[in-house]
């Protein structure tokens, strides 16, 4: 049996695929917390998912960078014979988050306050574009144009431009209240992927630069 166990031992292979970054509420973190660990071996998977990756401090930085090289020497400390795939990234941002518990009435009126500054600052840019282009001067002459008429202030074209506009806007954002039009990414989701992109591999480099990052001696 000793035997068996140590030729299984000689011959594990653990693959390995951390994701980019990792937000979690717990102060100790684990290898199961920040990515997907698989090998044959049940037991082995166990103790390898149960390696402490980090344990954040009160004061202390709520990020860190980890490279795969630490999770790497940390798993051959348990099983030294082991072959270690990785199949993710080299590096990966961890960051400790505090959630907040809120009341509901005040979570209300927070949405309440960010949905007006947003409908009111829409409008505003809306409006204040078409003063700059002279929207209204163009719909007249276009009026005048096609019925031989003066307008007389509001009329058919403002009324269609109004429904196409909200029309083009519901389409655009993909978005009717809370449903989606298609199961496609909106772009404002693929405006904060880049962005969460970027400010994760900044991050990074940073750490890398400064030379923080969690790494082998």
């Amino acid at each position: 049996m000793e035997k068996e166990a140590a030729a299984v031992m000689a011959s594990l292979t653990v693959y390995l695929k951390l994701e980019k970054k990792t937000q979690t509420e717990k102060e100790e973190v684990f290898l199961e917390d920040v990515g997907k660990v698989f090998c044959t071996d049940k037991t082995a998977l166990a103790k390898i998912k149960a390696i402490r990756v980090y344990r954040f401090r009160e004061g202390s930085d709520s990020r860190c960078v980890v490279s795969v090289m630490k999770i790497i020497e940390e798993i051959q400390k348990l099983y030294p014979a082991a072959e270690v795939q990785t199949v993710g990234e080299a590096e990966f941002v961890l960051e400790w988050v505090k959630v907040a518990r809120e009341k509901g009435a005040w979570v209300i009126c927070k949405i309440v306050v960010v949905a007006m500054i947003s409908f009111f600052g829409a409008a505003f840019t809306i409006m204040a574009y078409h003063n700059d282009i002279g929207l209204s001067e163009l719909f007249s002459r276009v009026y005048t144009v096609f019925t031989g008429r003066e307008t007389s202030g509001f009329t058919e074209l403002e009324i269609a431009y109004s429904i196409g506009l909200c029309v083009g806007i519901v389409v655009f954002f993909n978005h009717i209240g809370g449903r989606r039009l298609t199961k496609d990414p909106t772009p404002i989701e693929a405006e904060m992927f880049d962005y969460e992109d970027t400010v994760e591999n900044t991050l990074i480099d940073t750490a890398n630069r400064e030379g923080k990052t969690i790494d082998v001696d």
